[in-house]
């Protein structure tokens, strides 16, 4: 059965829980991201690396793998978060690789929404911050990877 919409709270949120499950002790950079199928399913995923960088996995890569592997191969939206104030974009902000975006393109139609999120999101619980700029910028992967 598809659906017709989604909880973006829900999602977000559901990313926030993914980012507590990083395994980033070597750049101390945590992402999580979680996606929603054309089903209704959610699937979280975070970053998870090893000494040799290179063979680290994305957080959206993560979440895609789990899914594909249930399945699933349509989208209806993606988000990403870090525990940085500003937005991050998939797999783009520290790792200079595009695999990320590359695998996303893959799976979502060119205006799948990807929802960017700052850690200052109220869903996060996040304690007070001064940031005063954007909670969730709103992209998709014809933007990210053109």
């Amino acid at each position: 059965m598809t659906s017709i919409g989604f909880d973006e709270q829900e999602l977000i949120s559901r990313a926030f829980q993914a980012l507590q499950r990083s395994y980033s002790p070597y750049s101390k950079f945590r992402v999580g991201a979680a996606l929603v199928s054309t089903e209704n399913e959610i699937f979280g995923g975070a970053n998870v690396e090893n000494a040799s960088y290179g063979g680290a996995i994305c957080a959206e890569r993560t979440a895609l793998v789990k899914a594909v592997s249930e399945g699933h191969k349509r989208f209806q939206a993606l988000a990403v978060v870090s525990d940085l104030d500003e937005p991050i974009t998939p797999c783009g902000i520290l790792l200079n690789k595009k695999s990320g975006r590359q695998f996303i393109r893959e799976f979502f139609s060119p205006e799948t929404p990807i929802l960017l999120v700052s850690q200052a999101h109220p869903a996060n619980n996040a304690s007070e911050t001064s940031y005063k700029g954007p909670l969730i910028k709103r992209t998709n992967i014809s933007v990210l990877l053109p």
